[in-house]
């Protein structure tokens, strides 16, 4: 019997149905007559072309999730993204500078304060906002530094002396709170991965188990060293007040942040009992295996055997962990200024406390207050998707330097949640300089996710990043991206039988979606030819007659003033706007407006 044709084309519903009819009256023509859609043959059809139409889409579901450019799926997107070298950001994390007041006595002779008295917030110290958003201190704040503002705050009504004085100092504050998880590990279990009870995590702080070994977070398994800072304490240490060391870390962890807000912890699964007393590979260890010469060049070596423990780090085993974290408590992470309100627990440490009065003690801490003199700001929004394709994409282009002005923009977004997110940058190299001088024009995100200025804080934490980085010949300048608020003026024309009340808020609605959570890149043009796209998709809409972008200035608009009509392209179909600014539609509810003519 000759083999039967089978059209492997059909991938939908209808076309399998087709298929299947056709089928049944070519070969079996005599077994099967009844095609009517009540009929038991037609009810089979269905079910074998609904199946069939299931198990099609699937198959294509699932093999666009297979690669980056077409996934869909958050998690697909996050784990592709991996392979490329770039590792999604956890929660949402604001930073800023933070002011610290204190009242602290004279001194027995009233000539200063009494130096005592002043005491050493420690990291760690929990604040509040009014809000209830919660903010922690991530270093310690000495009032006995020098630099410190030290005013008199109360005189002697008789004698006109000082009796206490008020101190200010600078601290700086991230977002969220720190928690700890304990967790009990069992049997051994290769590759394990624990999840941490929290949500919105930001960053694991630290990782120990029961018998002290500490476990390092590296960004991927592979990394058998971490590069540790510590505290210079030669006689260099204001020129260079951190020393870089080596540190192998057989011990190790990556993380991973689900777009559900999880967090998780993965470990290797090396076993402790093989580690070695050197964990570094000897050179001599690392050259290929070759036969036929006698020599080895100085390029020939096996770059799997740079990896001692080529199990990927120890993995715990029947012990306890201790993870330490910080996890945001609130949805609005980022603060306008004067928004942080009271030290919740303040952490203090005064030197030779058991020899001060105890009420002179509790006056000073009690007269603790804060207050934040520039915004607290970061990303307040998750990343999109589209946006973790492009970032992973430079990421892999970059190879982790600074050469081309996108690996410059990669960097910055790849910047530790923990120094503060930049929303949207661009670098522009500076005509003007005989050097290799480049702009970097930043911005951030308020607390309710529209554009706005970076703080002091956010743009050094910014160029400390960069210059690990940087070309040795590259200077850089960091500044300050401007705002161009834009509204959308229309006018379309409608079908004849359309209620033109309804269209015209189906037409505003339209382009309110389309703009409500867009935010133009730094530089990036606003295509006026999308606009018309868009509109002219609402059903009822014949044509749309007249687009036009105005610009909003003033209260809660940004100052700066941008002509329109003088940066319009030739044929009229985009704004062109500088690179060191952005656009925004800062109130779709009002900045978007038209008629139906």
């Amino acid at each position: 019997m000759a083999k039967r044709p089978i059209n492997y084309t059909s991938r939908d519903f209808t076309s399998i149905k087709e298929d299947l009819v056709n089928y049944a009256q070519r070969y079996y023509p005599t077994t099967f007559k009844d095609f009517s859609e009540a009929s038991f043959g037609a009810l089979m059809l269905d079910m074998v072309a609904y199946v069939g139409d299931q198990l099609s889409f699937y198959t294509d579901f699932q093999t666009n999730e297979g690669f980056l450019d077409s996934a869909i799926q958050y998690d697909s997107i996050n784990r592709l993204s991996n392979i490329l070298g770039y590792k999604t950001p956890g929660a949402a994390q604001s930073t800023g500078q933070a002011a610290f007041y204190i009242i602290a006595p004279a001194d027995a002779n009233s000539r200063g304060p009494d130096l005592d008295y002043f005491p050493i917030l420690q990291n760690g110290t929990v604040l509040s906002s009014d809000n209830n958003s919660v903010f922690t201190l991530i270093e310690d704040v000495d009032f006995t530094d020098p630099s410190n503002q030290i005013t008199v705050a109360r005189t002697d009504v008789s004698t006109g002396n000082p009796t206490f004085f008020a101190v200010r100092a600078y601290g700086q504050v991230v977002s969220g709170q720190r928690y700890t998880d304990t967790i009990t590990i069992g049997d051994y279990i290769r590759f394990n991965r624990q999840k941490l009870s929290k949500e919105n995590i930001t960053e694991v702080l630290s990782v120990v188990d029961n018998q002290g070994n500490e476990y390092y977070q590296v960004d991927f398994l592979t990394q058998d060293v971490i590069i540790q800072e510590f505290k210079n304490t030669t006689s260099d240490r204001i020129a260079v007040p951190y020393i870089m060391k080596i540190k192998p870390v057989p011990r190790r962890f990556v993380t991973e942040h689900t777009s559900q807000g999880e967090t998780f912890i993965q470990f290797g699964y090396g076993s402790a009992n093989n580690l070695t007393g050197n964990v570094v590979a000897d050179p001599s260890d690392v050259v290929l295996d070759v036969t036929g010469r006698q020599y080895v060049s100085d390029l020939t070596f096996d770059p799997t055997n740079l990896i001692q423990t080529d199990k990927f780090g120890v993995v715990p085993t029947d012990t306890v962990l201790t993870v330490r974290y910080t996890a945001n408590t609130s949805d609005e992470v980022n603060l306008a200024v004067d928004a942080l309100r009271s030290v919740v627990s303040p952490q203090l440490s005064f030197k030779n406390q058991a020899l001060l009065d105890p009420a002179l003690v509790s006056s000073v801490i009690a007269s603790m207050e804060v207050e934040n003199e520039e915004p607290i700001l970061g990303d307040t929004s998750i990343l999109t998707g589209e946006e973790i394709k492009q970032r992973a994409y430079g990421t892999f282009a970059s190879q982790n330097r600074a050469v081309t002005r996108t690996d410059y923009i990669n960097l910055i977004y790849r910047m530790p949640s923990k120094f503060g997110k930049i929303k949207r940058a661009n670098v522009v190299r500076d005509v003007d300089s005989l050097k290799r001088n480049l702009n970097v024009y930043l911005l951030s995100e308020n607390s309710v996710g529209n554009l706005v200025q970076p703080n002091q804080t956010l743009k050094q934490n910014t160029r400390i990043w960069l210059n690990k980085y940087r070309m040795i010949n590259d200077t850089i300048d960091i500044l300050d991206a401007k705002i161009i608020n834009i509204g959308i003026n229309f006018k379309v024309l409608p079908e004849l039988d359309v209620n033109r009340y309804e269209l015209l808020e189906t037409c505003v609605q339209k382009l309110k979606d389309e703009y409500l959570n867009i935010k133009f890149n730094v530089g990036e043009a606003v295509y006026i030819s999308e606009i018309y796209k868009l509109l002219n998709e609402v059903p009822g809409v014949v044509d749309t007659m007249e687009v036009e972008l105005f610009n909003t200035v003033g209260g809660l608009y940004s100052n700066y003033r941008f002509n329109i009509n003088s940066n319009l392209s030739d044929d009229g179909r985009f704004l062109v706007v500088p690179e060191g600014a952005a656009a925004e539609v800062l109130f779709p509810s009002t900045d978007i407006v038209g008629a139906v003519t």
